[in-house]
Protein backbone atom coordinates (compact mmCIF):
# COMPACT_ATOMS: atom_id res chain seq x y z
CA UNK A 1 0.00 0.00 0.00
CA UNK A 2 1.60 3.24 -1.17
CA UNK A 3 0.19 6.19 0.75
CA UNK A 4 1.65 8.66 -1.74
CA UNK A 5 -0.58 7.08 -4.38
CA UNK A 6 -3.56 6.80 -2.04
CA UNK A 7 -3.81 10.54 -1.37
CA UNK A 8 -3.83 13.24 -4.02
CA UNK A 9 -1.74 16.39 -3.79
CA UNK A 10 -4.93 18.34 -3.20
CA UNK A 11 -5.88 16.13 -0.24
CA UNK A 12 -2.41 16.44 1.29
CA UNK A 13 -2.63 20.20 0.85
CA UNK A 14 -5.97 20.20 2.67
CA UNK A 15 -4.36 18.49 5.67
CA UNK A 16 -1.46 20.93 5.59
CA UNK A 17 -3.87 23.86 5.47
CA UNK A 18 -5.77 22.42 8.45
CA UNK A 19 -2.53 22.27 10.45
CA UNK A 20 -1.62 25.84 9.47
CA UNK A 21 -5.06 27.11 10.44
CA UNK A 22 -5.10 25.26 13.78
CA UNK A 23 -1.65 26.58 14.68
CA UNK A 24 -2.58 30.16 13.79
CA UNK A 25 -3.86 30.90 17.29
CA UNK A 26 -1.90 28.45 19.48
CA UNK A 27 1.67 28.03 20.66
CA UNK A 28 1.66 24.29 19.94
CA UNK A 29 2.76 22.30 16.90
CA UNK A 30 0.55 19.63 15.31
CA UNK A 31 2.26 16.87 13.33
CA UNK A 32 0.14 14.37 11.34
CA UNK A 33 1.96 11.11 10.52
CA UNK A 34 0.52 8.32 8.35
CA UNK A 35 2.15 4.93 7.72
CA UNK A 36 0.93 1.99 5.66
CA UNK A 37 1.74 -0.41 8.52
CA UNK A 38 3.72 -0.42 11.73
CA UNK A 39 5.37 -3.86 11.55
CA UNK A 40 6.55 -6.49 9.11
CA UNK A 41 4.72 -9.30 10.92
CA UNK A 42 6.83 -12.15 9.54
CA UNK A 43 5.14 -14.33 12.16
CA UNK A 44 2.18 -14.40 9.75
CA UNK A 45 4.34 -16.10 7.13
CA UNK A 46 5.49 -18.75 9.60
CA UNK A 47 1.97 -19.37 10.82
CA UNK A 48 0.63 -19.54 7.28
CA UNK A 49 3.30 -22.05 6.31
CA UNK A 50 2.62 -24.27 9.33
CA UNK A 51 -1.17 -24.15 8.98
CA UNK A 52 -1.32 -24.91 5.26
CA UNK A 53 1.36 -27.59 5.55
CA UNK A 54 -0.52 -29.19 8.44
CA UNK A 55 -3.85 -29.09 6.60
CA UNK A 56 -2.37 -30.80 3.53
CA UNK A 57 -0.74 -33.46 5.68
CA UNK A 58 -4.03 -33.98 7.56
CA UNK A 59 -5.84 -34.30 4.22
CA UNK A 60 -3.36 -36.97 3.12
CA UNK A 61 -3.95 -38.90 6.37
CA UNK A 62 -7.74 -38.66 5.95
CA UNK A 63 -7.48 -39.92 2.37
CA UNK A 64 -5.32 -42.81 3.51
CA UNK A 65 -7.95 -43.83 6.08
CA UNK A 66 -11.24 -43.07 4.34
CA UNK A 67 -10.66 -42.30 0.63
CA UNK A 68 -8.26 -44.93 -0.74
CA UNK A 69 -8.71 -43.68 -4.30
CA UNK A 70 -7.03 -40.40 -3.33
CA UNK A 71 -4.44 -41.87 -1.01
CA UNK A 72 -0.75 -41.09 -1.47
CA UNK A 73 1.71 -43.73 -0.32
CA UNK A 74 5.02 -42.51 -1.71
CA UNK A 75 6.93 -40.90 1.24
CA UNK A 76 8.86 -38.61 -1.10
CA UNK A 77 5.67 -37.38 -2.76
CA UNK A 78 4.07 -36.79 0.64
CA UNK A 79 7.13 -34.79 1.71
CA UNK A 80 7.06 -32.69 -1.48
CA UNK A 81 3.31 -32.02 -1.22
CA UNK A 82 3.61 -30.87 2.39
CA UNK A 83 6.70 -28.80 1.55
CA UNK A 84 4.94 -27.13 -1.39
CA UNK A 85 1.91 -26.44 0.77
CA UNK A 86 4.15 -24.85 3.40
CA UNK A 87 5.78 -22.60 0.81
CA UNK A 88 2.40 -21.50 -0.57
CA UNK A 89 1.07 -20.86 2.94
CA UNK A 90 4.18 -18.89 3.85
CA UNK A 91 4.03 -16.68 0.77
CA UNK A 92 0.25 -16.09 0.71
CA UNK A 93 0.18 -13.41 3.48
CA UNK A 94 2.45 -11.23 1.33
CA UNK A 95 -0.41 -10.84 -1.15
CA UNK A 96 -3.31 -10.36 1.24
CA UNK A 97 -3.45 -7.86 4.10
CA UNK A 98 -6.64 -9.50 5.35
CA UNK A 99 -4.92 -12.88 5.58
CA UNK A 100 -1.87 -11.40 7.28
CA UNK A 101 -4.14 -9.64 9.75
CA UNK A 102 -5.90 -12.94 10.54
CA UNK A 103 -2.57 -14.58 11.37
CA UNK A 104 -1.36 -11.82 13.70
CA UNK A 105 -2.78 -11.27 17.18
CA UNK A 106 -4.30 -7.92 18.12
CA UNK A 107 -1.83 -7.68 20.98
CA UNK A 108 1.04 -8.03 18.52
CA UNK A 109 -0.37 -5.28 16.29
CA UNK A 110 -1.06 -2.98 19.26
CA UNK A 111 2.53 -3.36 20.44
CA UNK A 112 3.98 -2.76 16.96
CA UNK A 113 1.80 0.32 16.44
CA UNK A 114 2.69 1.84 19.79
CA UNK A 115 6.39 1.23 19.17
CA UNK A 116 6.23 2.70 15.65
CA UNK A 117 4.36 5.74 16.95
CA UNK A 118 6.98 6.34 19.64
CA UNK A 119 9.73 6.05 17.04
CA UNK A 120 7.90 8.46 14.74
CA UNK A 121 7.56 10.94 17.60
CA UNK A 122 11.35 10.99 17.86
CA UNK A 123 12.12 10.76 14.13
CA UNK A 124 9.83 13.68 13.29
CA UNK A 125 11.24 15.65 16.25
CA UNK A 126 7.81 16.40 17.67
CA UNK A 127 9.63 17.05 20.96
CA UNK A 128 11.72 19.79 19.34
CA UNK A 129 9.70 22.82 20.46
CA UNK A 130 10.63 25.48 22.99
CA UNK A 131 7.89 24.65 25.46
CA UNK A 132 7.47 20.96 24.58
CA UNK A 133 4.06 21.63 23.05
CA UNK A 134 4.07 19.25 20.09
CA UNK A 135 1.18 16.90 19.25
CA UNK A 136 1.48 13.95 16.90
CA UNK A 137 -1.55 12.39 15.21
CA UNK A 138 -0.36 8.95 14.12
CA UNK A 139 -2.36 6.73 11.75
CA UNK A 140 -1.31 3.16 10.88
CA UNK A 141 -3.61 1.83 8.17
CA UNK A 142 -2.81 -1.89 8.18
CA UNK A 143 -3.63 -2.15 11.87
CA UNK A 144 -6.57 0.26 11.61
CA UNK A 145 -5.15 2.14 14.60
CA UNK A 146 -4.78 5.80 15.57
CA UNK A 147 -2.57 7.18 18.32
CA UNK A 148 -2.42 10.80 19.48
CA UNK A 149 0.63 11.72 21.54
CA UNK A 150 1.23 15.04 23.25
CA UNK A 151 4.64 16.20 24.44
CA UNK A 152 5.42 16.91 28.09
CA UNK A 153 4.15 20.47 28.10
CA UNK A 154 0.74 19.32 26.89
CA UNK A 155 0.38 15.98 28.67
CA UNK A 156 0.68 17.79 32.00
CA UNK A 157 -2.63 19.59 31.47
CA UNK A 158 -4.55 17.45 28.95
CA UNK A 159 -5.87 14.12 30.21
CA UNK A 160 -5.42 10.99 28.11
CA UNK A 161 -9.18 10.47 27.92
CA UNK A 162 -9.42 13.65 25.85
CA UNK A 163 -7.11 12.17 23.21
CA UNK A 164 -8.93 8.83 23.46
CA UNK A 165 -12.19 10.47 22.39
CA UNK A 166 -10.47 12.09 19.42
CA UNK A 167 -8.92 8.73 18.50
CA UNK A 168 -12.36 7.07 18.51
CA UNK A 169 -13.86 9.77 16.31
CA UNK A 170 -10.98 9.74 13.81
CA UNK A 171 -10.95 5.94 13.66
CA UNK A 172 -14.67 5.96 12.86
CA UNK A 173 -14.10 8.44 10.03
CA UNK A 174 -11.24 6.38 8.58
CA UNK A 175 -13.45 3.27 8.54
CA UNK A 176 -15.98 5.24 6.51
CA UNK A 177 -13.25 6.12 4.02
CA UNK A 178 -13.15 9.76 5.15
CA UNK A 179 -9.54 9.95 6.32
CA UNK A 180 -8.88 13.49 5.10
CA UNK A 181 -12.12 14.86 6.54
CA UNK A 182 -11.44 13.04 9.81
CA UNK A 183 -7.93 14.44 10.01
CA UNK A 184 -9.13 17.96 9.31
CA UNK A 185 -11.65 17.71 12.14
CA UNK A 186 -9.14 16.15 14.53
CA UNK A 187 -6.47 18.75 13.78
CA UNK A 188 -8.98 21.54 14.32
CA UNK A 189 -10.09 19.99 17.60
CA UNK A 190 -6.47 19.64 18.79
CA UNK A 191 -6.04 23.38 18.21
CA UNK A 192 -9.21 24.13 20.14
CA UNK A 193 -8.12 21.94 23.07
CA UNK A 194 -4.77 23.71 23.32
CA UNK A 195 -6.47 27.08 23.16
CA UNK A 196 -8.85 26.03 25.95
CA UNK A 197 -5.85 24.99 28.05
CA UNK A 198 -4.15 28.36 27.64
CA UNK A 199 -1.62 27.58 24.91
CA UNK A 200 -2.22 30.87 23.12
CA UNK A 201 0.03 32.16 20.37
CA UNK A 202 2.38 34.91 21.51
CA UNK A 203 4.13 37.63 19.55
CA UNK A 204 7.46 35.77 19.51
CA UNK A 205 6.00 32.41 18.39
CA UNK A 206 7.48 30.89 15.24
CA UNK A 207 6.51 27.83 13.24
CA UNK A 208 8.96 25.32 14.71
CA UNK A 209 7.85 22.22 12.78
CA UNK A 210 6.71 22.03 9.17
CA UNK A 211 2.99 21.75 8.56
CA UNK A 212 2.80 19.00 5.95
CA UNK A 213 1.70 15.43 6.67
CA UNK A 214 4.48 12.85 7.03
CA UNK A 215 3.94 9.74 4.90
CA UNK A 216 5.73 6.41 5.10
Amino acid sequence: MSLRKTFTDAELERIKAAVRQAEATISGEIVPVMVSKSGYYTIANYKGSLWVGFMVFAFIVVCDRFIPSLAVYDPLLIFLLVLLAGVVGGVAPNFSDDLRRMLVTQRHMDHATRQRAENAFLEQEVFNTRHRTGIMIFISFFEHEVIIMGDQGISKVVEQKVWDRLVQDLTAQIRKGKTVEGLETTIKRCGEILLEKGFKKTADDVNELRDDVRLD
